[in-house]
């Protein structure tokens, strides 16, 4: 991993290499596949995702590969739940094309029992052991989307439909409190 010292000068030092790096060496590292993780060097604050969103912007080839500003000003708006929505899109339509890929796998096997290539208690170990790599396959993929989305959500610093939802309420008791104290008051 290379680790890049961003210093208030705006110039970044590559550690690893030693020596300084530009805003386009630094997209060449990373587009080659390099790992990167750039810090303040005054503060130590990890601005890895702020750097990398700068390059982005202004890299005119990837703007076509990359979520559009219009799509992240929308997801700012209307909150990280809209970000859970797509996740949770994504997750299904994996999890409908395991499916659809466990129905064939079922339908090969039966074809092969019938066939007599295999027989049938060796078809049926096949198929459970396939169904058993998909399941695990849904469930890898559900936990990295919900790891990534929390992560997401960290770094975006947006608060989640519960935490409005809790903080709605606990307004809402303060509120009826000051009207019985309101009313206290002018009795």
């Amino acid at each position: 991993m290379h680790k890049i010292k961003k210093y208030a000068n705006r110039k970044m030092y590559d550690t690893t290499d030693k020596k300084y790096i530009s805003m386009d060496n630094l997209a060449k590292l990373i587009k080659s596949g390099k790992e990167v993780c750039i810090i303040d060097n005054k503060t130590g604050e990890d601005l890895t995702t702020s750097i990398v969103s700068q390059l982005i912007a202004r890299d005119k080839s990837s703007q076509d590969k990359v979520v559009s500003s219009k799509v992240l000003m929308d997801l700012l708006r209307k909150g990280g739940d809209t970000l859970s929505d797509y996740a949770k899109k994504y997750v299904s339509l994996w999890q409908g094309a395991l499916t659809m890929a466990e129905d064939e796998v079922d339908k090969l096997v039966t074809l092969l029992v019938k066939d007599k290539e295999l027989s049938r208690s060796e078809g049926r170990n096949l198929k459970k052991e396939i169904v058993g790599y998909t399941d695990s396959l849904k469930t890898w993929i559900r936990e990295s989307i919900d790891r990534q989305i929390s992560d997401v959500l960290g770094v975006m610093n947006l608060a989640s439909k519960d935490q409005v939802e809790d903080l709605a309420a606990g307004i809402d008791q303060l509120t009826k409190r000051m009207e019985k104290l309101e009313k206290s008051k002018k009795k």
